[in-house]
């Protein structure tokens, strides 16, 4: 098996392929170099992507060079690459296997599928396993002709098919193989507990042909979901592939949405802006729900509804800003000092601290998923709403204080605007809530509490000489997020403040054409680069506040800094042409669906139902 170093692939490189419990990175040459299982923030069984010489790799790719392309099969997370010479072509089809009731008993079966298309290709088979993170060379065994298991630690695989595989060393697979037009070759990997495999599994891998009948069963299972798109194309990069990818990044079993797939990919090559976002955060999973939601797909929104409720074990006061997937609260950041890191960017971090933060975004981002659940015709039940309200109280009560607001900065708290105006979004919404449906609550103190946040958001943060709104109170910066401030209401997207606010972070948070989330020192040394979210953010509001061409124009910009197959990271080096953090993102997909969503609308308001209560008259602008 070849060991030759090479450097880390471009992150763009990858292709995502999962069964909404977890994930795979497939490259562009057929090498499978990240994997965790059996769910999102489960330990690695291929991080290659970390560390090219000790993460491990599954990997099918031909002898010599070939010319390459690839797509997903229709709407669906199955990828099919081709590999094409002189003396043939051959399909590589990879994907995790899907079956109706999934959800309960998935397959936890990646399968890899070769198709002889024209002549003969010669291909190479690389199976290389490393358990936690690189950190455990597994214990490799042959059980049948054709199967084979690793074994290490607290993890499993079974490997099948119908490939004659030879053990090299104690810890690897491979082999060498000449595929013909019209063969088929089938390899298989399923998820296993040691114990399992120690007993001999209760049931035996079934025969390679039946995983050509999962392939079908899995675009089946793709393409009924995707049916329920409303929308399937859209401007830029198709929205439905957007969709696609959030609905991979959701854990089935409980409704908790990951951020992304990776770990450690950085903000910066060779810098230490390296985060784990294989967690489920209540801010990019309310904006996830709310893009498929806008799709036609509300069943993802109301699981993830009932998901945070259990995991706050249903108290205002234990909600915190991110959690596991399965809703565990203790998230220990720690660094793995083995692994080099993608390109030499260290530290790799397993964990992230940011589960410590108090983050008042929150309290308006789940009043605002409760507020469009009701507008469904929904009707919150006592229960949920003794959590809503204590929600409100809180945002009521907390709102003065400083926080470390949605960029998580790690320098000290701040009174950032965007927070303060969620915690006003928090009461807003309870009011409307509690109105609405005839609930008792405290409306007059809670009246009493929008009106001191709306009059403190204007007094110190809006800079009257400038008429712009700012990031902190206080401060004369600019944060990216205030190009949210009228998704919740708080400001009309024409209000001339809003105008003037947009026009200045399109100035000062410029980045070769894109957008920067701040230029404020935030605690973390090095920089970063442009933030795509942003750039979509930016795109709407341009084309909410009628400045079509122009949103249209950045719109394009931002989706031409996508991948081949339409999937986005979460920033851009601009200088470089290529894709930096975790990948791929959540938080830029769903912004890519919004922003294409209101380029459609033609300037028309993204969402009314979230403008609630007075709006301030633009007359009082500043």
């Amino acid at each position: 098996m070849s060991r030759v170093h090479r450097p880390s692939l471009p992150i763009g490189d990858y292709a995502l392929i999962g069964d909404c419990h977890s994930a795979a990175l497939v490259s562009f040459g057929g090498s499978i170099d990240w994997c965790c299982l059996p769910r999102f923030d489960s330990d690695s069984c291929f991080a290659r992507l970390l560390d090219r010489r000790r993460g491990g790799h599954f990997a099918i790719a031909p002898v010599d060079g070939s010319a390459r392309r690839r797509e997903y099969v229709g709407d669906s997370m199955v990828l099919a690459t081709t590999f094409e010479c002189a003396s043939g072509a051959v399909r590589l089809t990879d994907f995790f296997a899907m079956r109706r009731g999934g959800r309960e008993r998935p397959r936890r079966e990646l399968v890899r599928i070769v198709e002889g298309l024209r002549g003969t290709l010669r291909l190479a088979i690389e199976f290389a396993p490393r358990f936690d993170f690189g950190g455990i060379e597994p214990w490799v065994y042959r059980i049948g002709p054709t199967a084979h298991c690793a074994v290490g630690s607290n993890a499993g695989l079974l490997l099948f098919g119908d490939v004659t595989l030879q053990l090299v060393g104690e810890h690897d697979l491979c082999a060498e193989v000449e595929v013909r037009a019209g063969e088929r070759l089938h390899l298989a990997m399923q998820f296993v507990s040691p114990a399992e495999l120690h007993a001999g599994m209760d049931d035996a891998p079934p025969p390679a042909a039946e995983l050509d009948a999962h392939l079908d069963e899995t675009l089946a299972w793709w393409g009924d979901w995707a049916s329920k798109l409303s929308r399937r194309a859209g401007a830029g990069v198709c929205v439905a592939r957007s969709a696609i990818v959030l609905k991979a990044l959701t854990h089935a079993p409980t409704g908790a949405i990951v951020a992304a797939p990776t770990t450690s990919l950085p903000e910066h090559v060779g810098g230490e802006r390296n985060w784990d976002y294989r967690y489920s955060w209540i801010r990019d999973s309310v904006f996830t729900v709310h893009a498929l939601a806008s799709l036609g797909c509300i069943g993802e929104a109301d699981a993830f509804r009932r998901f945070i409720q259990r995991s706050a074990a249903g108290s205002a006061e234990q909600l915190q800003a991110l959690v596991g997937v399965d809703g565990k609260r203790r998230l220990t950041e720690i660094t793995l000092d083995h692994l080099e890191g993608w390109r030499g960017s260290r530290p790799v971090r397993i964990g992230n601290a940011a589960e410590r933060q108090y983050q008042a975004d929150m309290f308006g981002l789940l009043l605002e998923l409760a507020g469009r659940w009701s507008l469904r015709g929904n009707v919150p039940d006592a229960h949920y709403w003794d959590f809503l309200a204590e929600m409100v109280e809180a945002a009521a009560r907390k709102w003065p204080l400083p926080d470390r607001g949605i960029w998580e900065v790690r320098g000290e708290p701040r009174h950032f605007v965007h927070s303060k105006v969620m915690c006003w979004a928090a009461v807003r919404r309870g009011i409307e809530l509690a109105r609405r449906h005839g609930f008792a609550a405290p409306l007059a103190r809670w009246e009493r509490a929008c009106a001191e946040i709306r009059d403190a958001v204007e007094a110190e943060g809006y800079d009257r000489r400038r008429g712009i709104y700012v990031a902190s109170f206080g401060s004369r910066e600019l944060d990216a997020a205030l190009l949210l401030l009228p998704d919740v209401g708080f400001v009309a997207y024409d209000d001339p403040r809003m105008l003037r606010t947009a026009e200045a972070v399109r100035c000062e948070l410029d980045d070769h054409g894109l957008v920067l989330r701040y230029r404020a020192p935030d605690g973390i040394g090095g920089p970063e680069g442009s933030f795509l979210a942003c750039s979509f953010w930016l795109a709407e509001c341009l084309a909410r506040q009628g400045r079509l061409p122009e949103a249209r124009e950045l719109f394009d910009r931002v989706c031409a800094c996508g991948n081949d197959l339409g999937l986005f990271s979460e920033e851009y080096a601009s200088a470089r042409r290529e894709l930096l953090g975790n990948y791929p993102q959540g938080l830029t997909h769903l912004a890519h669906v919004s922003a294409a969503l209101a380029l459609e609308g033609a300037g028309a308001p993204a969402r009314p139902d979230a403008r609630i209560g007075p709006q301030p008259p633009s007359a009082n602008a500043g």
